[in-house]
């Protein structure tokens, strides 16, 4: 039994179900559960999710299929010839750059599936449906080039689909398309590309509404609240926000973080009074979730006793110390990185130990706000928001804490991330956004 078998089995037991309850809960077969169990077969992410759902066990298993160790439950890589081999450019793994994909063996899946059925384009609506679930827990744990390629041609799959007009479930298959729509929005920003990402949004956007589906136009507004707000334009990210939640429906994911985002932005702006407004529309939109919200991947929304950007707001505030005990809180609650290694945290968490870092800074402890900040470059997983608060926390260090050896340390650490990674140039204006 392989080191996954012997955890799951443990978890398993701690809830006290069968294999067959397991399997039912994860939505698959207790043959494949036993399977992966004897290490047999690999641990699909989209399996693993509804795992962690299942047995409460955060993120845990999520992580493990898309990091599995050498040796054991791996699934082989797609791209395994020499030109792929040796065209990687050193760096974060999140950044190491590969030559397109010719094909998507998720769209060719889809393909055999349906061959010669008169439903096909029926059954290809349901199997996108699932593909957005998986592919929304891959782009918040790992974000990259060659994920944001598998998410093209599956899009673009779809619109093939669209385009055929064919099928029963037109509707189902336009809110399929825009929830790929929205995940490449996500993506591109990530990736710091922001003008493919506005142009998604603005197709998931008109998926949504084509469809009548409120929800999806929440999420777009989302990701552009989020591009101005690590642009350094808080009024632009309120203004966003705002408008997000009057399309969002309440007890959505995507109304609760619209809410929390124009908090922070509230509290970036120096208003104290908006930030209280938000903060409890955002208290109030947290307790409308319904049960079934998601509580991780790129459509989800961490349960905790506050809103998102909690910490992120106390810190625009001043209140460095609250600041800091809140960050503690959620590092320990949500993140637990005594139970997993930072390389099986989803993205946000590097940026959870930059807001920490700052609040340091802003006490005084330069040494805990420099250990914080090295905490959060070895992730793995750095993206373009991610970067913006390194870059402020190294503007802080350098003019507060120069010379101390942890303080040079961090920013050689830093030097190193930002030349390896291909982020736009992070100028002032886009350093003044926190997490």
């Amino acid at each position: 039994m392989t080191d996954l078998g012997g955890q799951l089995r443990h978890a398993i037991a701690g809830r006290g179900l069968s294999l067959r309850a397991t399997a039912r809960r994860a939505g698959c077969s207790p043959g494949y559960l036993s399977n992966v169990i004897h290490g047999r077969k690999p641990l699909t992410p989209s399996v693993a999710a509804r795992l962690d759902q299942a047995l409460g066990t955060g993120d845990k298993f999520a992580g493990y299929a898309l990091n599995p160790p050498p040796g054991g439950n791996d699934i082989p890589p797609q791209n395994t010839s020499p030109r792929h081999a040796h065209g990687a450019v050193s760096g974060p793994r999140s950044f190491r750059q590969t030559a397109p994909p010719g094909r998507s063996r998720a769209v060719e899946a889809i393909q055999a599936v349906i061959a010669g059925d008169p439903d096909g384009p029926d059954i290809a609506s349901g199997s996108l449906a699932e593909l957005v679930s998986h592919y929304a827990g891959i782009v918040s744990m790992a974000p990259s080039r060659s994920v944001y390629d598998e998410l093209f041609a599956v899009r673009s799959y779809a619109g093939t689909l669209l385009n055929q007009g064919r099928t029963r479930k037109r509707a189902e298959l336009t809110v399929a398309a825009g929830w790929l729509s929205s995940l490449l929005a996500v993506s591109a920003t990530d990736l710091g590309d922001h003008a493919a990402a506005v142009i998604w949004c603005s197709d998931a956007e008109r998926r949504g509404a084509d469809a009548g589906y409120p929800e999806l136009l929440g999420w777009p507004a989302l990701t552009r609240a989020v591009i101005a707000y690590y642009q350094g334009n808080a009024a632009v990210s309120a203004e966003l926000a705002s408008r997000g939640q009057a399309l969002a429906p309440a007890g959505s994911a995507a109304h609760a973080r619209l809410a929390a985002q124009e908090m922070r932005c509230r509290a970036m702006l120096g208003d104290a009074a908006g930030t209280a407004d938000a903060r409890q529309r955002a208290v109030i939109a947290m307790e409308e979730l319904s049960p079934g919200t998601a509580t991780a991947g790129a459509f989800g929304i961490a349960r905790d006793t506050d809103p998102p950007y909690t910490a992120t707001s106390l810190l625009m505030a001043g209140r460095y110390t609250e600041a800091a005990t809140v960050t503690r809180r959620i590092i320990e609650t949500i993140y637990r990185p005594r139970a997993r290694p930072p390389g099986e945290q989803p993205t946000n968490y590097a940026r959870t130990l930059l807001i920490l870092a700052l609040a340091a800074a802003g006490d005084g402890d330069a040494d805990e706000a420099a250990a914080a900040g090295r905490a959060a470059l070895e992730c793995g997983r750095i993206v373009w928001p991610t970067m913006v608060l390194a870059a402020r926390l190294d503007r802080f260090l350098g003019a507060r804490a120069s010379g101390s050896a942890h303080t040079e340390d961090y920013r050689a650490r830093f030097a190193d991330a930002r030349g390896h990674l291909a982020l736009p140039a992070l100028g002032t204006d886009a350093e003044r956004g926190t997490g």
